[in-house]
């Protein structure tokens, strides 16, 4: 059976195509591209852009522990819906993901169970304990492909220092959660005038710019490589744009609710606007994007991190952080991003495609002869609203239900295989 996608302009920011151009998929890969094309099936693209599916480094999709909130299988499905062909799943299940036995079942259940490409990452210590590092290689052999203890913190200087090290000598991508817990504890939002007003608790841009700031001086110190997750504040934009300059080998991620949202979003006590980093202030919306387009920002991930009704529907205190990404985050970034002419949508591709699995050094996002048949096709144009019923995870932990977004995925294919239709 082939498949020939006709009439669509094809964005590849690793070929740099931006064109008219048809493509014919047969047997999981790219046959043809360019020229006419026939299979036995067609999909007409017209008015809609076929790049490479999206690629997103930072996903929890919570198996094993957690599975009321989210499976490898859900996740999969809402990944496919947001146009995602490959994601890296972070390591805070339970059991975590320490050693190579939960490496090996989670790709496992991977191959059992998801309509996309799992990629796991492993913990950077051993429980997430921030003690004792992990044995990376063994790690690395069975499949992990980059190392982190996101939603935790590496206290100590010296095991992040191993951490790196170590990571470095694995050809693992080490991903850094950049929170000092001291000074961060008992807050649930960004510490300022909002959560003045509010009565509730806050955190201080310090307790994440400190941490930026501190690991990327050990990746300096050691040469190492480093990328930073989910960067909020306009100081720690800065710290990794001095770095840069400097020669570090540093990237970085931000996530589409730190460009849309500020921390006024929490003064209805809405726990869908709460998260960890909290949502911060204008001034820091605003270096978000001059970020972005600088280039200081390497790439956009979502931090899909998927909570049950139940435990979002308590005081603002209560609630735990984080909110669900993979199906809006197109739309956010058109919407965003695109739209109002900070960048243009070819780097919008590259942020969700070739950069990030760059970063973590995945094969994926571009589109070649031969090459896996990992597409996205989406209307950039289409507007849609997002609604609570329609998302594929397990989890309604969005802030954006009811936002109307430009942008909608029509088809996904994943190895040739249609996993997602409008």
């Amino acid at each position: 059976m082939s498949l020939a996608i006709v009439n669509g302009r094809v964005i590849d920011p690793a070929s740099g195509f931006s064109e008219p151009m048809d493509l014919l998929v047969k047997d999981g890969v790219i046959a043809k591209m360019g020229g006419k094309v026939k299979g036995t099936q067609t999909i007409d693209a017209q008015g809609c852009v076929v790049c490479p599916g999206l690629v997103d480094i930072h996903v929890h999709f919570r198996e094993p522990g957690f599975e009321s909130k989210e499976t490898i299988a859900s996740g999969s499905r809402a990944a496919a819906r947001g146009g995602f062909t490959t994601v890296v799943t972070m390591a805070n299940t339970r059991p975590v993901i320490d050693n190579a036995g939960m490496v090996e079942f989670i790709i496992r259940r991977a191959r059992e169970t998801a309509c996309i490409k799992v990629r796991p990452a492993a913990c950077a210590t051993k429980g997430m304990e921030g003690a004792e590092i992990t044995e990376m290689a063994e790690l690395k052999e069975v499949g992990a492909v980059a190392v982190t203890d996101d939603g935790r913190d590496i206290a100590s200087s010296a095991v992040m220092r191993r951490v790196l090290q170590y990571a470095d000598m694995a050809g693992l991508t080490p991903m850094t959660h950049n929170e000092d817990e001291t000074l961060a504890e008992g807050g649930a939002m960004n510490e300022g005038f909002t959560s003045t007003v509010l009565g509730i608790p806050g955190i201080p841009k310090a307790a994440e710019e400190i941490r930026i700031d501190r690991n990327v001086r050990l990746a300096e110190m050691t040469g190492t490589r480093l990328h930073v997750q989910h960067v909020t504040s306009a100081e720690g934009v800065d710290i990794v744009r001095r770095a840069k300059a400097r020669g570090v080998r540093v990237t970085c991620e931000t996530a589409p609710h730190y460009w849309m949202l500020t921390d006024d979003a929490v003064r209805e006590f809405d726990t869908n606007a709460k998260m960890n980093p909290p949502l911060r202030e204008q001034a820091d919306v605003n270096a978000i994007i001059a970020g972005i387009k600088d280039g200081t920002i390497d790439c956009i991930a979502t931090d899909h991190a998927p909570h049950t009704p139940t435990e979002k529907n308590v005081e603002f205190d209560l609630a735990p952080f984080g909110i669900i990404g993979l199906e809006t985050a197109l739309g956010l970034v058109i919407t965003g991003l695109v739209e109002p002419g900070h960048i243009t949508l070819e780097r919008a591709i590259a942020l969700m495609t070739a950069a990030p699995s760059a970063i973590c050094n995945l094969g994926a996002g571009a589109l070649r002869e031969g090459g896996p048949a990992d597409i996205c096709i989406f209307d950039p144009a289409a507007a849609w609203t997002v609604r609570a019923e329609d998302f594929a995870s397990l989890s309604r932990n969005s802030p954006f239900i009811g936002a109307t977004l430009k942008g909608k995925v029509r088809y996904t294919l994943c190895d040739g295989r249609i996993v997602y239709h409008d």
